[in-house]
């Protein structure tokens, strides 16, 4: 009687079946899946290497010219403060007493302190613009960034 009991049992179990094309089927939508998202991130990568060359072109020609800006207004300083010092040499040279010798030193040097003052101010100006010219790209570039990521 146990024989027959454990044939019946055997009979009876249903044993799972291994079904290829379904796995091969499973094997290729997994497969192409990952197939897709590295297309996907490739292509993510593609356009943000793309975006940062454009940044720094944008931010490499915005140096440049700020670079020449500044120079331009260093080469002014420097012709405006040549031109003073041969003029005040001058005066100096027609001057008829030493009491006109210290009139005109006193007037020269005042007059330079507020033309250093001035000129000053006009670099600061000049490179607090170049400074955010030179850094707006990268900043923009910064928030977008910033932006897509809280998106993601």
């Amino acid at each position: 009687m146990n024989k027959s009991k454990t044939a019946e049992t055997i009979e009876n179990v249903e044993f799972p079946s291994f079904d290829a094309a379904k796995a091969t089927d499973q094997i290729r939508a997994f497969a192409e899946k990952g197939v897709e998202q590295s297309k996907e991130a490739y292509a993510k990568l593609k356009t943000g290497a793309e975006e940062t060359q454009k940044v720094l072109e944008t931010t490499y020609e915005t140096a440049k010219a700020v670079s020449s800006d500044l120079s331009l207004k260093t080469i002014a300083a420097l012709r405006t403060n040549a031109d003073a010092g041969f003029s005040h040499l001058e005066a100096l040279v027609g001057a008829r007493s030493l009491s006109e010798v210290v009139e005109l030193q006193t007037a020269f040097v005042r007059k330079q302190f507020e033309t250093s003052v001035q000129q000053a101010k006009e670099f600061q100006a000049v490179a607090t613009k170049a400074a955010e010219d030179v850094s707006k790209p990268v900043k923009v570039a910064v928030e977008k960034a910033f932006n897509e990521l809280k998106v993601a």
